[in-house]
């Protein structure tokens, strides 16, 4: 054996918190209502349950069956892992599995156990484990953990995810073992005895199984053993004589037993390489994998029905050939056989025939025997019927892939066989477990119970971590062992029944348990065995030194003959000797269930108890020291062991006594003896004295002793309080004197140069020292600081480093004076290692950091990775701010930090240290984790340029910063933006929209409008509510006709009739309108259906409110009148949802109504959510149910739904969709089905949508002939021939939207001069390709002859013409849509087609479209087709200045609209001659143009104009104008203010189709256009509304916003100004957007990087979280500013300080601490001086002006700094260095001149204030005018001054000396007198 144990033998530990433990599942089954229970119940009646007998007879039955299942039972613990955070309880979990119950339970040391999960099953368990299984990620390579618990049964494995997913994999042979590894399950298959027959010749089954997920298939394991040479074979893991015997997935192991050798064996589990794949090749590689076949199916069929007569060979081959067949075979025994197991075999075996689900794996047979050799003929005739397995053979042919194996197991080491006969063979390792020592050395522990030895193999990670390294084996003496991971240590049972406890292979101590005896310490052996020493009867004074003698550095090995030979060591007892003891009472029986350091004792009678070992250390302090004194390996072990011996003794010291007796330990093993050093020797004693050496010690009465005072008297406490004392140090001058004689004289107080620590006191030293300097920078832990200096004072005397101990003096002057023992080191024989970077002069951060402030050159400060994380984050941070280093955390480290490594070697820190980060300035702290509640720690002066770093940064943050950043420097508001919120009910903004009173007018659909928003857009009027009642259809209309004295009754009732249905007309075309309005404002209830307002037709007749119907009979009202508006109306009820909703398919399904006549509203609703994007959701299964129905609305709404869904997408499902409704895209020779004309018309429109500006070839093609499409015979095609010819020229526009003159593949089809030809006329072209036949036979109906009837084709053909060329501005197409310049030509064309060129010329000349004023007289001229030319103008002019508010564009429109009015009002002469209708017509386009324009403004003037037509229902104000006039409505209000137009050509050509202007007649006209292409506007519509939300109220708010456009042909870069809540321009146009001061923090979003950052904002209502600068008032409180804090100063001619009222604070700030500040501290009482009132109140409005609330703890610590300097109670230096780095800050900000002073955070008049005050106190300590004692802490602090610091005190060097000698001459002769 290679290495040795180092046995500590005469020490004990004690174990803590003993308790005896059942495993909680046990308890649980009982009350379990699992199958045994239920049955009992069942089989007796209730009656019998209760009466005596039967529940005796119950009880006497479950106590069977609890033993019984107690014998099954089984447990294993771990520690809890599920979503815990590092900083939570930690907890244990427990899976218990007993019978066909697992139960899976949690519990802590604070909380008691809870059942997590349980789970019953069909059969009994045989296995129940957790297994992590990976799930790869898509898109990325990173893969996702899934937690799981694997139950185990006979015949398949249930697994159940954390998640809540549960899958059963059947199981294709008998497993007799599962494991969990890395990488999944692995599966050991049960060996058949039989098994060597059953494969090929030579080659044997594989035994082991890999499934890397539920839901993968199982697949063989390759082994790759260890071979003398490179290529060794990679083949099956087939041994049947091994078995796995241990798994672990960190590192990814695997332990195998081999039965034949009796040798253990280690392997290293991985995914299978290429190596494998290269094995498979068919070049034929001698690497053993089983030929092509890779796995075979009789392997699944035979291992699970290891039938009788499958033992014989014929029946395996045969098998082996056709396994179906064998299925056939009449073998009673088969039969007999495969039902037993359970149900789901047969399923796992008719699952595995079906090729479908898993035909791959399965289908080995065939595979295997094609390559491999012919069946046994004898086996093929005898037993099986031929015909069958030929069948069966055709059948598995094409399933000839193999099943690729999918881990690799590759051994590392195995164990060596003895040679000889001298060691009979190991039997199987009962356990197997990963340990690692103090030293982070690995080993790996099985313990072989036939030997009672656990064998420990070292393992290492080689230097490419890629391989483990398996090095030396150590052999323990033991009976059961376990590993305890939180102190690296395991806990081992020997043979003699006592528990020790090892740290890798070192033995540290037994372990005593309380309250259970060790056989050890039995009657018989009452006395010791070997006379202890003297000194374990502990006096006071050597009490925690009686384990510090000088470590044996002779250490024993243990070889196991030692223990089985008769000579018995003397610290083991007996066996036989102490028998009679351990009859009487229980021993340890055995180990199990180590969890972190807790582990489970099972006792001989069957009880268990729990114990805890206990830790290392508690304090932080010597924790963090044992980390970093890892100097020798074997050192610090001994180290080690001896501290944990003296902190774990019985009944050992409190926590607060760890500290001293860890420097008592440490200073010992450097060669101290600190019985003899004053300050040590009483370490222990300043807490009460530990149970273990007052239990020693005879007390000789209660009443104390001389001793007792004496030693209080010689107390380090006493001694530190007279050193206060005005004589204190005189006296201790003389006691030093006397110590160096003494030392002089006293050889003892020499250091041990024997000690094990002594040659690396300077390296320890150097570690401690920095561990000084990184606590210094801790406010938290700088009381520890001061118990660490004692330690490093003395060391420093000792090593003669005058400059330290000067250094510690000067940090705690009072505390360091009482001290003045030094020790001798013998230089003579020194052994000491003095290490290269132990420099003279001592590192001290805070001089480092001070002359890094004043500007000089600073040497690399010395640290230690991972100790000196905050010496480190702050020299850096230095170095970035201060220094101006902006590569500092870069690759300038090494400038600023030398990195050493733990205290043996030097060198540079490298570039590792800190990943360069994207942000210089804040990345620093947030990659370290470090946030605000840290920066609090850090002392004041050290905090103060860092804290001003993050102020400089709160005020111009990036917005694109990480939320870490935004939290760091105290931004709330942009990290609340990167949290994603919207506007809607539910989330954590309170904007849900208050219910209204009247319950009518919940139903009018516009409930959802956030009014919180809209008020503060429009907080002047009322103008939302009038648009409600505007748009509202849910209420009757007011019938008001006034009865004229000759109307009889009957007429008058006929009368009031035909006033209702005109108001009907109205009353119809108002949903298109509000599904505008409402636009995306509603996230509907996934359990509720959407609310549909009812479209109202009915009346009430003033006076007497009666009811008005149009269902009387009195007049005739059009059949299916209302069928069009039910469908709008369910448009507009669907067009709430928002696009962010939460919609599936089952909610869409379940809002179909069940009455027939509300199918047409449904229709609409369909609709609606593909507009809205929620119809990709919809099932396709859904869809074709929907459309088999026939219905024709529905068809025309889902048709154009999921095409908007899908626009642009060329989505092959829908496009196969579309064709079935379009004849002219189905083959020529295809059934014709007989689709409605509108269903075609939405069809081809859908088309359009989805190849939106795709330019598709064929698609364009067959919509180029449509346009043209002539009528057929027996009426094809020849109703509403125009709406067909229209919508294909509108989806040829879109196919081939903006590509102009480049149109790819295209130029055959001369698609322009086509679209000239449909526009002008002429003779018609022969149609081309497939359509050819269609078309032969002309209409009988319409002869239109050879020639294009143009009235049907020129709209379609303009409009195609114009989005094809849209914005290409291409003169020479423009020229063919000009209107003709005479008269006489214009009569020929129709007046509306001469609106469309007008339209289609303008767009297509985008960038000359301007707003001109200058335009022709129109009341002059008085002809209707220039009516028509200036509505076409004007509606272009909408389109181009679409939601920009231009106020050039509106003004020209608004001009328009008044002439047009004007003409209108002379009733008499102009309407007459021109027509009303052609009038109303365009008055209606410039109308829908203006409201384009200021889309989603609601302007007041459109608004009116709205109004003015609403009210107008007689004459010629049919269904289509009210339609276009509330189309305008609703555009003017998108979506309640919040969603404007955009124009980009997408947008362009939807408004084309939603705004084309020639409206229906009236409510069933599709005749021109279709009436659901209106809605189609959506799909233009763009959220553009930016909201402030404060970040604190959660509510919306004014801004101020500066909006900077970027520069184009038509202006300079602009910025303007704007009050939000605003309408932001179009995003293209901008460059940047920001948040405005002084009320609001700055915010600024630049745009010319990307865009997407506000898109995201604005798609989540455009929420902009503000946060309201302190002192500052919301403008809706404070239009002017006038109430704000600063804005006192303005108002009185004194300061702002005193007109400043800590009782308003409340007001200006909501900062919690601030608020307490005020109340507390800055309201006159009793107890507070005037003064300091004054000064608070200066501090606190400091703070809340300066927005700065962080800095007031900075003002308090810096008055305190300087009031406990004028007092003279200083104890320490700490605070003067803090207030030197403050004044140093300032006076670097003032040396760069006047204008940087407003850069600090310190501005005002205080900081010179403190500096005066130390001045004064200076002076007077100066001029001696202060009492003495004063001067006795002055004395050391003038000392400070004078030494350090120049800049706080100009005063010459020489006058400040001779005063001090001055003073120090007076004060002694004042002393002596």
């Amino acid at each position: 054996m290679s290495e040795v144990v180092y046995e500590e033998t005469a020490t004990m530990i004690a174990a803590g918190e003993l308790q005896s433990f059942v495993p909680f599942g046990r308890e649980h089954c009982r009350n379990h209502p699992n199958a045994f229970n239920l049955q009992l119940r069942e089989l007796q009646p209730a009656s019998e349950l209760w009466s005596s007998d039967g529940a005796a007879g119950l009880v006497g039955s479950l106590q069977e069956v609890s033993l019984q299942e107690r014998e099954k039972e089984c447990w294993q613990l771990r520690k809890g892992c599920m979503g815990v955070r590092e900083e939570d309880v930690e907890f244990e979990e427990e899976l218990y599995t007993a019978g066909t119950v697992v139960v899976w339970s949690q519990g802590s040391r604070t909380q008691a156990s809870n059942v997590y999960k349980a789970f019953t099953v069909d059969s009994p368990v045989q296995q129940a484990l957790w297994c992590n299984f990976a799930v790869p990620q898509n898109k990325k390579d990173e893969e996702e953990v899934e937690q799981t618990v694997c139950i185990v049964q006979g015949s398949c494995v249930n697994v159940h995810t954390v998640t809540g997913k549960d899958f059963i994999s059947p199981l294709p042979f008998q497993v007799s073992n599962v494991w969990a590894t890395k990488f999944g399950l692995l599966l050991e298959r049960k060996n058949a005895a039989t098994d060597a027959q059953l494969g090929p010749p030579g080659e044997p089954l594989p035994t082991v199984f890999s499934m890397l997920h539920p839901l993968d298939e199982i697949a063989p394991v390759v082994c790759k053993p260890t071979g003398l040479f490179e290529g060794s074979r990679v083949q099956y893991a087939s041994d049947s004589t091994m078995k796995i015997v241990f798994s672990c997935s960190q590192p990814s192991l695997i332990v195998s037993y081999d039965t034949l050798q009796g040798i253990h064996s280690v392997w290293a589990l991985r995914k299978r390489s290429s190596v494998l794949r290269c094995a498979a090749d068919p070049c034929g590689t001698p690497l053993g994998l089983m030929a092509s076949g890779f796995l075979t199916s009789h392997l699944r069929n035979i291992s699970r029905l290891d039938s009788p007569v499958g033992t014989s060979s014929p029946l395996h081959y045969s098998a082996l050939h056709s396994h179906q067949s064998r299925m056939t075979t009449s073998s009673p025994g088969l039969h007999s056989r495969i039902h037993s197991p359970s149900i789901s075999n047969m399923a796992a075996l008719s699952r595995a025939h079906s090729p479908g689900m898993a035909a791959p794996s399965f289908s080995g047979a065939a595979r295997f025997n094609t390559s491999f050799y012919s069946p046994s003929p004898r086996g093929h005739h005898g037993l099986l019927p031929s015909p069958n397995s030929t069948v069966n053979e055709t059948m598995l042919v094409p399933e000839m892939e193999p099943i690729v194996p999918d881990l690799c197991m590759e051994q590392l080491w195995s164990e060596t066989i003895t040679a000889g006969c001298h060691r009979e063979m190991s039997s199987q390792a009962s356990k197997v477990f990963l340990t690692s020592d103090l030293c982070e050395n690995c080993y790996l522990c099985f313990l072989v119970e036939s030997h009672q030895e656990l064998r420990c193999v070292k393992f290492i990670e080689s230097n490419d971590t890629s391989q483990l390294i398996f090095a030396s084996v150590t052999t323990i003496p033991a009976k059961d062992a376990e590993p305890l991971q939180n102190i690296d240590a395991m806990l081992v049972l020997e043979a003699c029944g006592s528990l020790v406890l090892y740290t890798g292979v070192t033995r540290v101590s037994k372990v005593f348990v309380p309250g259970l005896l060790s056989p050890t310490f039995s009657m018989t052996n009452h006395l010791p065995h070997l006379s202890t020493p003297v000194e374990n009867i502990s006096t006071p004074a050597n009490a925690g030194s009686r384990h510090l003698q000088r470590l044996d550095e002779a250490v024993m090995p243990s070889p196991v003959s030692e223990l089985r030979g008769p000579n018995i060591k003397h610290h083991e007892a007996s066996f036989l000797e102490d028998y009679t003891f351990q009859q009487a009472m229980p021993y340890i029986h055995a180990l199990r269930d180590a969890v972190c350091n807790r582990v489970t004792l099972e006792l001989s009678s069957g009880t268990m108890l729990r114990i805890s070992i206990p830790e290392i250390a508690t304090s932080e302090l010597v924790g963090i020291f044992i980390t970093f004194c890892k100097i020798s390996t074997h050192i610090i072990m001994q180290v080690l062991v001896k501290w944990y011996n003296i902190y774990n003794a019985p009944g050992g010291p409190s926590a607060h006594a760890e500290w001293s007796l860890f420097v008592t330990c440490f200073m010992t093993l450097m060669g101290y003896n600190t019985d003899r050093l004053a300050w040590t020797r009483n370490l222990h004693f300043e807490v009460p004295l530990s149970p273990v050496i007052a239990a020693k010690k005879a007390r000789p009465s209660d009443g104390g002793s001389d001793e007792d005072w004496e030693y209080l008297l010689g107390s380090h406490y006493h001694r530190q309080m007279n050193s206060q004392s005005v004589c204190g140090p005189l006296e201790s001058s003389g006691s030093n004197n006397s110590l160096i004689t003494d030392a002089e004289g006293i050889p003892s107080l020499r250091l041990d140069s024997a000690a094990p620590l002594f040659p690396h006191i300077p390296a320890l030293f150097y570690v401690l020292h920095l561990l000084y300097q990184e606590l210094q920078l801790d406010e938290l832990q700088r009381a520890r600081a001061s118990s660490l200096v004692c330690l490093l004072q003395q060391l420093a005397r000792d090593l003669q480093l005058e400059e330290y101990v000067d250094l510690y003096w000067r940090d705690y002057p009072s505390l360091i004076s009482g001290f003045n023992e030094s020790c001798l080191i013998d230089q003579g024989k020194t052994h000491l290692i003095r290490p290269s970077y132990l420099r003279a002069e001592p590192p001290c951060v805070l001089s480092w950091l001070s002359s890094c402030l004043r500007g000089e050159e600073v040497p690399p400060f010395p640290y230690l990775p991972g100790i000196c994380q905050r010496t480190r984050l702050l020299v850096l941070s230095y170095a970035l701010y201060i220094a101006g280093d902006e590569n500092a955390t870069s690759t300038d480290v090494s400038k600023y930090l030398a990195k050493l490594s733990a205290g043996v070697s030097k060198e540079t820190a490298s570039n590792v240290i800190f990943p360069p980060y994207k942000f210089t300035h804040n990345s620093l702290f947030t990659g370290l984790g470090f946030t605000l509640k840290d920066l609090e720690s850090v002392p004041f002066g050290v905090a103060l340029p860092i804290r001003e770093a993050i102020y400089r940064c709160r005020e111009q943050p990036c917005s694109d910063w990480l939320e870490e950043v935004c939290l760091l420097i105290g931004r709330q508001d942009l990290t609340k933006q990167a949290h994603k919120m919207t506007l809607s009910v539910g989330s954590g903004l309170s904007l849900e929209p208050p219910a209204t009173t009247e319950a009518d007018e919940e139903e009018d659909g516009m409930s959802d409008i956030i009014q919180e928003v809209t008020g503060l857009i429009w907080s002047q009027d009322l103008r939302v509510q009038e648009v409600r009642r505007l748009l509202q259809s849910s209420r009757p209309v007011r019938v008001s006709v006034v009865q004229l004295p000759e109307v009889s009754d009957h007429e008058y009732i006929e009368e009031k009739e035909n006033k209702l249905l005109q108001l009907c007309q109205r009353t119809m075309a108002l949903p298109v309108g509000r599904g505008l309005f409402t636009l995306f404002s509603y996230h509907p209830v996934p359990t509720e259906p959407l609310p549909v307002p009812k479209l109202n037709l009915t009346g009430r007749a003033p006076p007497r409110n009666t009811m008005v119907d149009l269902n009387s009979g009195n007049i005739d009202v059009p059949p299916n009148m209302t069928s069009w508006p039910s469908f709008h109306n369910g448009v507009a009820a669907g067009l709430k949802i928002a696009p962010a909703s939460q919609v599936d398919s089952a909610w869409i399904a379940y809002n179909k109504p069940k009455s027939p006549e509300l199918a047409n509203e449904y229709a609409g609703f369909l609709m609606a959510l593909g507009l809205n994007g929620h119809l990709t959701k919809l099932a396709t299964l859904n869809i074709h149910d929907y459309l088999t129905k026939g219905h024709e609305m529905t068809s025309i709404g889902l048709l154009l739904g999921v095409s908007s869904a899908k626009l642009g997408t060329m989505d092959m499902s829908i496009t196969r969709l579309l064709s079935i409704h379009i004849p002219a895209l189905l083959p020529p020779t295809s059934t014709e089905l007989d689709v409605p004309h509108n269903v075609q018309v939405a069809a081809v429109i859908g088309i359009g949508l989805v190849y939106q500006g795709t330019g598709h070839r064929h698609n364009a093609e067959v919509l180029l002939s449509e346009i043209g499409r002539p009528p057929g015979p027996e009426m094809e095609y020849c109703t509403d021939r125009e709406s067909y010819s229209l919508a294909a020229g509108l989806a040829l526009g879109m196919v081939c939207l903006g590509h102009g003159s480049n149109l790819i593949g295209m130029t055959d089809l001369n698609v322009p001069e086509q679209l000239y030809q449909y526009m002008v006329g002429g003779h018609r072209r022969a149609q081309a390709g497939a359509n050819r036949e269609r078309h032969k036979s002309p209409s009988y109906q319409i002869k239109e002859g050879d020639t294009i009837n143009v009235d049907v084709t020129c709209p379609g053909a303009t409009l195609a013409l114009a989005m094809i060329y849209l914005k290409t501005n291409n003169r020479s197409i423009a020229d063919w849509l000009k209107p003709p310049d005479t008269w006489f030509l214009l009569d020929f064309i129709k007046p509306e087609f001469l609106l469309l060129r007008t339209l289609a010329r303008c767009i297509i000349m985008w960038d000359e479209i301007l707003p001109n004023t200058d335009h022709y007289d129109l009341l002059k001229i008085r002809s209707y087709e220039v009516y028509y030319i200036t509505a076409g103008a004007c509606l272009a002019l909408g389109l181009r200045f679409a939601g920009s508010a231009n106020s050039d564009a509106f003004d020209c429109l608004y001009e328009f609209a008044r002439t047009f009015m004007k003409i209108m009002s002379f009733a008499g002469t102009a309407a007459v001659q021109t027509g009303y209708y052609n009038l109303q017509t365009g008055l209606s386009m410039i109308l829908l143009a203006m409201s384009m324009v200021m889309s989603g403004t609601g302007n007041l003037k459109v608004l009116q104009l709205c109004r003015f037509f609403h009210k107008r229902t007689g004459g010629e104000m049919n269904y289509g104008f009210h339609m276009a006039h509330h189309m305008a409505l609703g555009l003017l209000f998108l979506g309640g203010g919040r969603y404007t137009l955009s124009t980009s050509n997408s947008a362009i050509a939807a408004l084309l189709c939603a705004l084309y202007p020639h409206f229906p007649a009236h409510s069933t006209d599709n005749r021109y256009h279709l009436q659901a292409l209106r809605h189609l506007a959506v799909l233009a519509a763009e959220p553009r509304l930016l909201v402030p939300v404060d970040v604190d109220s959660l509510k919306p708010c004014y801004a101020l916003l500066e909006i900077t456009y970027k520069e184009t042909k038509w202006y300079d870069e602009t910025t303007v100004e704007l009050m939000a809540p605003t309408m932001l321009p179009e995003l293209h146009l901008l460059k940047r957007v920001k948040v405005k001061g002084p009320r609001y923090w700055e915010l600024s979003v630049d745009l010319s990087k990307e865009t997407q950052h506000l898109k995201s904002i604005l798609s989540r209502d455009g929420v902009l979280y503000v946060k309201l600068r302190a002192g500052q008032l919301p403008y809706k409180d404070d239009p002017q500013g006038w109430k704000s804090l600063l804005a006192s100063t303005v108002n009185h001619r004194n300061s702002g300080v005193r007109a400043f009222k800590p009782d308003a604070i409340s007001t200006f700030t909501s900062e919690p601490a601030l608020v307490s500040f005020a109340k507390f501290f800055c309201k006159t009482s009793e107890e507070m001086k005037h003064d300091s009132l004054v000064l608070f109140s200066a501090m606190l409005y400091e703070c809340v002006t300066q927005e700065c609330p962080e800095m007031l703890p900075t003002y308090i610590a810096v008055e305190q700094a300087v009031g406990a300097l004028r007092r003279g109670d200083l104890l320490q230096t700490f605070p003067l260095w803090q207030m030197r780095l403050v004044v140093e800050l300032w006076d670097s900000r003032v040396l760069r001149g006047p204008a940087n002073r407003h850069d600090t955070l310190l501005t005002s008049e205080f900081l010179p204030v403190m500096k005066n005050m130390v001045d004064v106190a200076l002076d007077g300590w100066l001029k001696g005018e202060e009492d003495q004692e004063c001067c006795c802490s002055l004395f050391i602090l003038a000392v400070f001054m004078i030494v350090y610091s120049p800049l706080l005190y100009p005063m010459p060097l020489v006058v400040l000396c001779s005063a001090a000698l001055k003073l120090t001459w007076r004060w002694n002769t004042n002393d002596s007198q």
